[in-house]
């Protein structure tokens, strides 16, 4: 069983940022591929960004190319994303989850892959 608690929300402008944490309970956290995840009202969980056990390995959807980095410290079983350049279209209740799916980080981006979730921390850019 992994509990997994996020932190770093908040009230951003335009072209701000925020870096988001993940901090997992367990001794067993490098094993697990993790990923972030949001959701506004109305729509489907959205995949974001994940990493691989090791942290050698990302994949991010695109719209958060070039403007969001996942990493993960293993030592402090903690995920982090930071996010850049943020847009209202960023604004979402952000997840983050773990998966002991086996396979390749690109494979694990439904959130039915994900075996466990945080509570969400809110996310808000305005215009």
């Amino acid at each position: 069983q992994v509990q997994l608690v996020e932190s770093g929300g908040g009230l951003v402008q335009a072209g701000g940022s925020l870096r988001l944490s993940c901090e997992a309970s367990g001794r067993t956290f490098s094993r697990y591929t993790m990923g972030w995840f949001r959701q506004v009202p109305g729509k489907e969980r959205e995949f974001v960004a994940a990493i691989s056990g090791t942290g050698g390995t990302t994949y991010y959807v695109d719209s958060v190319k070039g403007r969001f980095a996942i990493s993960r410290d293993n030592i402090k079983n903690t995920v982090y994303l930071q996010m850049n350049n943020l847009k209202p279209e960023d604004t979402a209740v952000y997840y983050c989850a773990a998966s002991t799916k086996w396979a390749s980080v690109s494979a694990t981006v439904s959130a039915r892959d994900y075996n466990y979730w945080g509570q969400g921390t809110q996310v808000t850019v305005s215009s």
